[in-house]
């Protein structure tokens, strides 16, 4: 069985001086792993996924709209999103985050 081993996502690339970077971990039929990462003022427009979403905030501070709602998420921030729920990100800061996306298996 295939497995992946990070030390150390923090350390896994350079946050942009400007603009929006990612790096895929792992992706395949079921599911979706990357870290992103955002310079300061950057964001990403409301959008839906069919896949449930995961993101945990490695570093920095956004504004996140989830549905109608606009939360302040910060380093250690956990949130789970069901599928086709509306979402966004803005960059408060400079900003490093984990997005895992899981498909449903029934479908």
């Amino acid at each position: 069985m295939e497995y992946l081993f990070f030390a150390d996502l923090l350390h896994e690339f350079t946050l942009p001086e400007k603009g929006i970077i990612s790096r895929v971990l792992r992706k395949d039929d079921w599911v979706n792993i990357t870290l992103f990462g955002f310079s300061a003022g950057e964001a990403l427009s409301t959008h839906s996924s069919p896949a449930s979403a995961t993101l945990y905030l490695l570093e920095g501070e956004a504004e996140v709209q989830l549905g109608d709602d606009r939360i302040e998420a910060r380093q250690g921030s956990l949130i789970y999103m069901p599928p086709m729920l509306p979402h966004g990100i803005s960059a408060k800061t400079a900003l490093r985050m984990l997005l895992v996306q899981v498909k449903d298996r029934s479908q």
